[in-house]
């Protein structure tokens, strides 16, 4: 399966000041998102489940590619695209083999040891980052910032996506390094009109 991974939306429910998630998501895939994971590090599985079927539908309307965080069980259940999991989720290659051939499978990663064993071990592309400092999440790893992205990409074949802390303003930078892409949280989420936010995004990698 082709995918794009040029603009690739991570949601987060903190960053919508109370705005409704489905009318927010719809809006940025609206305005040029091309890849959609599902995070919902808060809530139990049923509840989970109940919003993963109802953004399945949503990506489904848009024949967007829906990818779960972390939860294999959930990408399972309601037939996601993909998973995407960190290093301290599931081992990959039980991901790899519970997931099956079909699916996409994500991994985190912060340097090219583990891009390679991300690349061997299943990964169908690779999350890297932080690439400079965000305030979306705690994260103890140092910025690896362009330069490092740019190590990790040359170090694979597959697919590489930029992670934490980009945004309109450092977007020219990140492209330089040759990645299939940018993951975003709060450029997007955290802006007041969501769609625009999307857009801009989208032409400025364009």
């Amino acid at each position: 399966m082709f995918v794009d991974y040029s603009l690739y939306l991570v949601t987060d429910r903190g960053m919508l000041g109370g705005k409704n998630l489905y009318k927010a998501v719809e809006e940025a895939v609206r305005g040029g998102v091309t890849l959609l994971q599902l995070r919902e590090k808060d809530v139990g599985s049923g509840e989970f489940y109940n919003i993963a079927v109802e953004m399945k539908k949503l990506a489904g309307l848009y024949r967007t590619p829906l990818i779960i965080n972390d939860r294999l069980d959930i990408a399972l259940a309601v037939d996601a695209d993909g998973l995407h999991i960190g290093q301290e989720d599931l081992p990959l290659e039980v991901a790899r083999k519970l997931l099956g051939p079909g699916k996409i499978l994500g991994y985190s990663v912060s340097n090219q040891a583990e891009a390679v064993y991300g690349e061997e071990n299943g990964a169908d592309y690779l999350g890297a980052g932080p690439v400079y400092h965000t305030g979306s999440k705690e994260v103890a790893i140092e910025p690896i910032g362009p330069a490092g992205l740019k190590r990790i990409k040359e170090s694979v074949s597959i697919p590489v996506v930029g992670i934490g802390g980009i945004g309109i303003a450092n977007i020219g930078e990140v492209k330089e390094s040759g990645i299939a892409g940018i993951s975003v949280i709060s450029a997007i989420l955290a802006r007041r009109d969501i769609e625009e936010a999307a857009r801009e995004l989208k032409s400025a990698w364009s």
